[in-house]
């Protein structure tokens, strides 16, 4: 049985909301970079290069998660070397002057949903006194904290730390420290629940937390595996989660455990 946590620190897709798969050339997007070159590069070019610009940055994302400690790239960056490097300058200068909400229309899903079981987890743990942040890579933090914020969910958190807006990105332990000690609870009494071993569970275990907890997402799945890291526990949802806390405090929440 695991040891009752003071604080939870949550990854954001696949944990907090479903994080299903996004075009990489979203509609919206094509028709606002091609307003804002003005005609220099045509619309097809424009999807071919967020479609490029998409899979060069997952590659990039890959690549650094195995370094050391990965930092994450400002957005005019993102969209300079992945997206708009071979375009004429000034269209790659309108784009740079627009990189943040550019960004954030990138990011944004209007598939998320909330996963199940999420919000009973969260009420539960915030009666229990238990500050909660959220520890999330991601290409633009403002658009995951605007869904939480529509979901109602947003004040039960005391903190939320995105790596375009701190700096480090997950497995880099720095982004979990820096969420713990926002909320005031050293990291070792805290529990991290994430959907990516080679992520969440290596940053849990580098940061030095006291549970890595795995919540199983679609994104999981498709991880290969590591020998090297375990989870201390996995669940498929806040369900799941749910049934974990209240095995830590002692009481087993049977109709959770049911689901």
């Amino acid at each position: 049985m695991l040891r009752s946590p003071r604080a939870l620190l949550l990854d954001f897709g696949g944990v907090l909301a479903d994080a299903p798969p996004q075009p990489p050339a979203p509609p919206d997007v094509v028709r606002r970079l091609s307003q804002l070159v003005a005609g220099a590069v045509s619309e097809e070019q424009i999807r071919t290069d967020l479609t490029e610009g998409a899979r060069a940055y997952a590659l990039w994302r890959d690549e650094v998660g195995g370094s050391g400690d990965p930092v994450e790239l400002p957005h005019v960056q993102v969209w300079g070397n992945f997206v708009t490097r071979t375009w004429p300058q000034p269209a790659r200068g309108a784009i740079a002057r627009e990189a943040t909400p550019l960004a954030y229309a990138w990011t944004w899903r209007t598939e998320w949903q909330v996963r199940p079981g999420i919000p009973e987890a969260l009420h539960a743990a915030a009666n229990a006194g238990l500050p909660m942040a959220v520890v999330s890579n991601t290409l633009c933090g403002a658009a995951h904290r605007d869904f939480l914020a529509a979901a109602g969910l947003s004040d039960l958190f005391a903190a939320e730390f995105y790596s375009d807006e701190a700096g480090p990105r997950k497995p880099n332990p720095q982004l979990a420290r820096l969420a713990a000690d926002a909320i005031g609870v050293p990291i070792g009494d805290c529990w991290f629940v994430g959907d990516s071993l080679h992520r969440d569970i290596a940053c849990a275990r580098r940061a030095g937390t006291a549970a890595a907890i795995l919540m199983r997402s679609p994104r999981t799945d498709r991880e290969p595996p590591h020998p090297d890291l375990h989870p201390d526990a996995q669940v498929d949802d806040g369900h799941g989660l749910l049934t974990l806390l209240h095995q830590s405090w002692g009481v087993v929440d049977r109709s959770s455990a049911r689901r």
